[in-house]
């Protein structure tokens, strides 16, 4: 049998997405249904973050078939997903951002900068991590994380 058969009659190949728990799922008493528009949001970040995301939603991996898609606006966003270390000048941004994401609305913090300012902890820059200055309600770990946990941790919104 060719290859092209046997990719076509095999498809797409994925395990089960883990079981959501918590705030997750639960947004003002109810369920996130459909697809999740993510935006990214970076507030100081080396950039290693951001091309995991990309890889993320890109051809290999390709978030969207899990229902996840990334937007331009917080203002259509469901979930913000912020990468880095919160830098002094990107406070007031950050709130700003999470004040116009529409509600409910889920941040996520992605990798270690973001969770705890990682290899930039104590910089004369940094300000402090996202959770300092709004509400995180799940973290990727990872320095970068790899798109595989980015996935994960994504399809956990969907439950797909």
């Amino acid at each position: 049998m060719s290859l092209f058969r046997k990719i076509l009659r095999t498809g797409r190949v994925t395990e089960r997405a883990e079981p959501a728990t918590g705030a997750e799922l639960m947004l003002a008493g109810g369920r996130l249904r459909g697809s999740v528009q993510v935006r990214a949001v970076d507030v100081g970040s080396c950039n290693g973050c951001e091309l995991e995301l990309a890889s993320t939603f890109g051809p290999v991996y390709d978030a969207e078939r899990f229902g996840v898609r990334l937007v331009a606006s917080p203002r259509h966003a469901d979930v913000l997903c912020v990468t880095g270390p919160v830098t002094h000048n990107m406070v007031t941004p950050l709130v700003k951002t999470y004040e116009a994401a529409a509600s409910p609305k889920l941040v996520v913090a992605v990798g270690d900068c973001a969770r705890n300012c990682g290899v930039f902890t104590g910089g004369y820059g940094v300000a402090g991590a996202v959770s300092d200055f709004v509400p995180v309600d799940f973290e990727i770990a990872g320095c970068p994380p790899h798109p595989d946990d980015l996935l994960r941790g994504l399809r956990r919104l969907t439950g797909r």
